[in-house]
């Protein structure tokens, strides 16, 4: 007998757990497959304004208060504590240079604080994926979902219906679904099940990780401090904060957790060919002894329990051929992914979820109607997915000229205030990003066209920089209601990016 369902979802990460919940809800009979079992390690742990107000509408929408909580660190506090995360106050930028110890001055040229909140309680958060992946599995068995874990997807067909050959305890059965999910977070599913191939042939930007978890990571605001750095201005702690370390090669995160594991790493350019052909061990004392400053950092850590070493990722950039098909959708992060720099694959996510529900609960049974819709989606991601990559590219390439990164950098912070404004006025939400948006498009890729001219010279001239800088300031100046780029604020923006 096989065991029938409206929707079969294929990974119980955050992003799979959460949309069984909502379409649970919805009225969908639904199940889960996972191939592995929770708690389990997993990276991408930092939310956004936008990630959180996503949270908060998902919430809303359907009937799911408890979920309202984790959109913000102090209620996330006052009613889980059992699941670890940290604050995250905004996005804090470091400039390190090759064989030098980092150097601060009054004018904070090496510096650049975003703050994306006013206050530690209404924060966003560093999630601690295991903890919080788990929470969410542990909420999808407490619905009553069928939940099957340990469970490997090996082959599926279509009659009626789609009929997915699952092997669970080297045991084989079937499920029978009408339409399926897919949310593993990468495309190799997508490629066993329906042929639908991944590349990265197309990305601008070209990046690895190279990262860990660990424990007794030093403070960075106490090492500022002792070394005699003014932190009197910061708009708050960095060390409570997404951090960031930039350096000539790529840069290095510092995501603070409170259960005292810290997930740091580096994410290293990989059209820079210095790094080919070495292991993470290399690299990691290959950085460490580039970086004095980053030795410092590491020397006094130790690796955590789990996952115990050092993890070298492959290429970061990836996309399907698709996002859907007859019968079959896939999330997001599954259909592929730029790089971590400014956090967006935890919100890209939450609002692929909020797209997929929605037109499945408006459309189901509407075959027709519901295919026309998901090809726009695909159309959104794709779109999505390329303005990332501008973005993300835009800063790799700028990262040894600190003032021409601080000023590319501002784009992003544009495109989060166009996003961000748009849903808190009620208007319909469009792409992530606001990639359906002229003005942001043709904000960022004309600026892009203008780095690349400045960038042909590999010592930027002086009077370049300062052009690029004052046309950036002119291109966000429609959407900057944050005060980016004002000359007296010296890299220290005090104001929230949302106004919530």
């Amino acid at each position: 007998m096989k065991e029938n369902f409206d929707i079969l979802i294929a990974g119980a990460g955050f992003a799979g757990s959460l949309t069984a919940l909502v379409l649970h809800n919805s009225g969908f009979k639904v199940c889960i497959v996972e191939k592995g079992r929770h708690p389990r390690f997993a990276i991408g742990e930092s939310s956004t304004p936008i990630a959180d107000m996503l949270l908060r509408s998902l919430s809303e929408k359907y009937k799911l208060p408890w979920l309202h909580d984790f959109s913000r660190y102090g209620t996330w506090q006052q009613t889980h504590p059992e699941v670890a995360c940290g604050i995250k106050r905004g996005f804090s930028y470091f400039k390190h240079y090759p064989g030098k110890q980092f150097i601060a001055d009054a004018a904070h040229s090496n510096e650049l604080l975003v703050a994306a909140s006013v206050s530690d309680t209404a924060s966003d958060t560093n999630w601690f994926r295991a903890d919080f992946d788990a929470f969410l599995a542990g909420k999808v068995q407490e619905a009553g979902i069928v939940y099957y874990d340990l469970t490997e997807i090996i082959a599926v067909q279509k009659s009626s219906a789609w009929i997915f050959d699952i092997c669970r305890d080297n045991s084989v059965s079937q499920i029978e679904a009408a339409f399926y999910i897919d949310a593993t977070g990468g495309g190799h599913l997508l490629e066993k099940l329906f042929g639908v191939t991944s590349s990265s042939a197309d990305f601008l930007t070209n990046s690895f990780g190279v990262f860990s978890h660990f424990r007794n990571v030093p403070c960075w605001t106490e090492t500022m401090m002792q070394k005699g750095f003014s932190t009197a201005d910061f708009p708050y702690n960095p060390d409570n904060s997404a951090l960031h370390h930039v350096l000539d090669e790529g840069w290095m995160w510092v995501l603070r957790f409170n259960n005292g594991l810290t997930s740091f790493g580096f994410a290293l350019n990989g059209w820079d060919k210095q790094f080919d052909g070495m292991d993470a061990m290399e690299i990691w004392e290959k950085m460490r002894a580039k970086y004095p400053s980053v030795n410092d950092i590491i020397q006094t850590s130790a690796l955590a329990k789990t996952p115990g070493c050092i993890i070298k990722s492959q290429r970061l950039q990836r996309k399907t051929a698709q996002c859907f098909g007859e019968g079959w959708v896939a999330l997001p992060h599954s259909c592929g992914f730029v790089d971590p720099l400014f956090s967006s694959g935890i919100a890209h996510s939450l609002s692929g979820i909020e797209k997929i529900t929605s037109l499945l609960n408006q459309y189901w049974g509407n075959d027709k109607i519901l295919h026309n819709n998901l090809q726009q989606y695909e159309k959104a991601v794709f779109t999505e997915l390329r303005l990332v990559d501008m973005l993300v590219a835009g800063c790799y390439d700028t990262m040894r000229h600190f003032p021409l990164f601080n000023a590319w950098a501002m784009l992003y912070f544009a495109a989060t205030i166009t996003s961000e404004q748009r849903r808190l006025k009620g208007e319909p939400p469009g792409y992530f990003l606001g990639a359906d948006d002229a003005g942001i498009q043709e904000m960022v890729t004309t600026s892009y066209a203008e780095l690349k001219q400045i960038l042909l010279n590999n010592q930027p001239a002086g009077q370049d920089i300062q052009n690029f800088i004052t046309h950036v300031r002119g291109r966000i100046k429609p959407v900057n209601i944050a005060g980016l780029m004002e000359p007296d604020a010296k890299n220290m923006y005090h104001h929230t990016v949302a106004r919530l």
